[in-house]
């Protein structure tokens, strides 16, 4: 894996809690109950990140690397997955975990965010 900073990277957001899904067999990053991050395999076994940005930002990822794609079991117009093996600069992949972190904080209830820290 060419990003071994990934799950601590993760886990510094406020108020994130990580869990496995056996049945996935992935690690999830969650925030207030819902998914921001998930940390797996695709169907051929190759490790993968899949992150949820919009679906502007993720359009313009998909065609500048060839290693982000549509996100892999996921709603392909706002989830995006990279393969771990790939050499997408880890600034990029850093810029992709913030963004899907700040859009699920801002979908949750005021309550919810305050509680978070927000």
């Amino acid at each position: 894996m060419n990003y071994p900073w990934l799950d601590e990277y993760c886990l510094t957001k406020q108020g994130v809690i990580k869990k496995f899904k056996e049945e996935w067999q992935a690690t999830r990053y969650m925030l207030g109950g819902k998914m921001f991050a998930l940390l797996g395999n695709d169907n051929t076994g190759k490790a993968i990140i899949t992150l949820k940005l919009t679906s502007s930002d993720g359009y313009f990822l998909r065609n500048q690397f060839e290693d982000i794609t549509a996100g892999y079991y996921m709603n392909k117009e706002h989830w995006n997955s990279v393969y771990l093996d790939s050499s997408v600069p880890d600034d990029v992949v850093r810029d992709m975990i913030d963004k899907s972190y700040i859009i699920l904080f801002a979908s949750l209830t005021k309550k919810a965010q305050k509680e978070i820290g927000g």
